[in-house]
């Protein structure tokens, strides 16, 4: 019993339980009862929708609203905020409601996957989390539900409402409007645009941040990671949307026949969705060059550390910032808001970089060779959303083969999971060394 515990380490915990929500999902979705037309999916279509979902990343190889019927399209609204929430904060309500303690070991488990500093106010951050996030997804429901209703059925409305909010709060992208056309009829609509993008911005801050902005009427202050947070998510979706709208502002096929009121609003829509939401008011196919690599790297570098996105997360990016600015400027120490970051921490944000890099241009090789007849640019951007748990596409996923599939499922997957296994690995404590090796120096640059 001893040994079994012992090998049931935080990282291997994490990796099982999101495993077997997966494979749940997958069955669940094979049943008659799961389809329009009551044959269910195949095994490896149901494996990739769980995946997607489960991992909060929106790609499909069937669109949602056309295929699934309201038993699979829940089960995907499931599996998305328990993936978005994650596995441990529904662990731990479960412990919570069972009435049992929380163990030393689920805590130092909860403190990395929320990126905490502390163990102290674990289980009452749980409860804020869902508080917080029960809250804010019926807000948006209502907004969207108020919305939808001039369109369609009451009853149709507060059920879109519902999945669109929840789906979008936790950055899964997933949408019911048929014809895989995501939101391109809303484009220049304020109401679905401006609601959904604060609700991809909000559940992209991390449940940290929200804390702490919570509790700022108290306490008067913000730690070092929330200002970063809020200043780079800031700096990055105004800076986007300003690219965009530049980019863009003549392209017949996407912001062109649009309002100035419209172009903006269509701009800051696709400028904050690839931080990881996946939905899109504008067709991803027919965008420019510039603007397509310019969402590749927001989708590499994803949303807020311990919130319901993916990528190598806006703190990481700011930090190697900041180093390479310091080293620039000659200085020894990298500064954040008058704080020094440590040297262990600035080397996990180059380990998970680099990790990262390694997965995106090792899919995007293995789908050049898989999937030939498609530009480089679609490789790239399909590998990307994938890791990153984006969800958007230019059209290649649904054409994907058995083994493309395959292999953007285990992206999926790594990269829901891998900067974050990583992390928990990295910041076990370390046996001091019986002896260290001489100091060696090699040339840079």
């Amino acid at each position: 019993m001893k040994t079994v515990k012992n090998k049931l380490n935080p990282p291997k915990i994490l990796v099982l339980g999101f495993a077997t929500i997966i494979l749940i999902g997958t069955f669940l979705l094979t049943l008659p009862i799961a389809t329009e037309n009551g044959e269910g999916l195949s095994f490896l279509n149901a494996l990739f929708t769980a995946t997607s979902a489960t991992c909060v990343t929106g790609l499909v190889v069937v669109d949602t609203g056309d295929t699934f019927s309201t038993f699979g399209e829940l089960v995907i609204l499931f599996l998305i905020q328990i993936g978005g929430l994650g596995f441990m904060t529904f662990a731990t309500l479960l412990f919570l409601l069972l009435g049992k303690k929380i163990s030393l070991k689920e805590r130092l488990l909860l403190k990395e996957a929320f990126n905490n500093i502390t163990m102290a106010g674990l289980v009452r951050l749980v409860r804020r989390i869902l508080l917080f996030t029960a809250l804010i997804e019926l807000i948006g429901a209502l907004i969207l539900s108020i919305r939808f209703s001039f369109d369609m059925p009451v009853g149709k409305a507060i059920y879109f409402g519902f999945f669109h909010s929840i789906s979008n709060f936790n950055n899964a992208g997933f949408d019911l409007m048929g014809g895989f056309n995501g939101l391109t009829e809303y484009v220049d609509d304020p109401f679905i645009v401006l609601t959904i993008c604060a609700l991809i911005t909000i559940g992209g801050l991390g449940f940290i941040v929200i804390n702490e902005l919570y509790e700022y009427r108290e306490t008067k202050r913000l730690s070092v990671h929330s200002k970063i947070v809020l200043s780079t998510t800031l700096i990055l979706t105004i800076g986007s949307t300003i690219l965009i709208f530049l980019f863009e502002y003549g392209n017949s096929k996407t912001l062109g026949p649009l309002s100035e009121w419209g172009k903006v609003l269509g701009s800051l829509y696709q400028a904050v969705t690839p931080r990881t939401a996946g939905s899109n008011t504008l067709p991803i196919g027919d965008l420019t060059q510039s603007t397509l690599f310019l969402i590749i790297l927001l989708m590499f570098i994803g949303a807020g550390s311990g919130s319901t996105a993916g990528g190598i997360k806006i703190t990481t990016f700011a930090l190697l910032v900041a180093t390479m600015w310091s080293q620039i400027r000659g200085k020894e120490d990298v500064v954040l808001f008058r704080r020094r970051i440590v040297n262990e921490t600035i080397l996990k944000a180059l380990t998970v970089t680099m990790c990262g890099m390694m997965i995106v241009i090792f899919v995007t090789f293995v789908l050049s060779i898989l999937e030939q007849g498609h530009s480089f640019m679609m490789y790239l951007f399909e590998a990307t959303s994938a890791f990153g748990t984006v969800g958007l596409s230019m059209g290649l996923t649904p054409e994907l083969s058995p083994g493309g599939r395959l292999v953007i499922i285990l992206t999926m997957f790594a990269g829901r999971l891998g900067p974050l296994t990583i992390a928990f690995a990295i910041a076990k404590r370390r046996k001091s060394e019986a002896f260290r090796h001489p100091k060696g120096n090699i040339m840079i640059g």
